[in-house]
């Protein structure tokens, strides 16, 4: 049984009230929640969240009704972790033993539904601790990311015996894409952080992964999402 997990607390000091500001028709926290409320392997989907109004839309949407977030996790302080073991907790009480738990997250909309399949399909194939999204970096430690020394001058962040010298030679990293999580209920309980276990990437394409931390992230997701519907129109 797959439990789906959308986060969507009430404050945020970058972009007021993201969570359900209007964008392109409907609520922000909408274009995950519609995605899991239609997905048919996923079981139960519960959203956590501190808003007593984001709380009644989620339930009469089709969430679990398993109450608002306690107050130690509503704060901006409070982790990711804490909240999806909360989340497991109360969605377990209403439905039973989860076999996985996905996390939508919803500042992060322009996901396709196959991208919520691929992270399943590699969790069921795979065996992880959690599957995590992630898209190619821009910009590589290896090559081009610099940091200062004790006098200031600059050098690679990572640097490697005889250097660097093209991006296509540098070793492969990831950003980290605050989209698409799957984690396996066991883990969950017992872990006390994400990394502590077996984390495996499950890479989306960077146009996908844009996530809303400031109003120019809003404006540029907008951009995208109304581009997208145009072509589908």
């Amino acid at each position: 049984m797959i439990i789906g997990h959308i986060g969507a607390r009430k404050g945020s000091k970058g972009v007021p009230g993201k969570n359900f500001r209007m964008l392109c028709g409907k609520p922000l926290i909408d274009w995950s929640l519609d995605q899991m409320l239609q997905n048919p392997r996923i079981t139960a989907v519960v959203v956590s969240t501190d808003d007593e109004e984001i709380y009644a839309h989620a339930v009469a949407k089709g969430a679990l009704d398993i109450g608002l977030r306690p107050a130690h996790l509503a704060t901006d302080a409070a982790p990711k972790w804490g909240v999806w073991q909360h989340a497991l907790a109360a969605a377990e009480t209403k439905v039973g033993p989860a076999s996985a738990f996905l996390d939508l997250d919803c500042t992060s909309p322009l996901r396709l539904p196959e991208d919520i399949d691929g992270a399943l399909d590699l969790f069921a194939a795979q065996h992880p601790d959690m599957v995590m999204s992630v898209c190619e970096a821009r910009k590589n430690p290896y090559f081009n990311l610099v940091e200062p020394d004790t006098t200031g001058a600059l050098h690679v962040s990572k640097p490697l015996p005889g250097g660097v010298w093209s991006r296509q030679s540098a070793p492969k990293v990831y950003e980290h894409a605050a989209s698409t999580y799957v984690v396996a209920p066991d883990y969950l309980r017992t872990a006390k952080s994400i990394y502590e276990g077996r984390v495996i990437p499950f890479e989306m394409p960077a146009e996908r992964c844009v996530d809303i931390d400031t109003p120019f992230d809003f404006k540029l997701v907008e951009f995208l999402m109304q581009d997208r519907l145009s072509q589908t129109a």
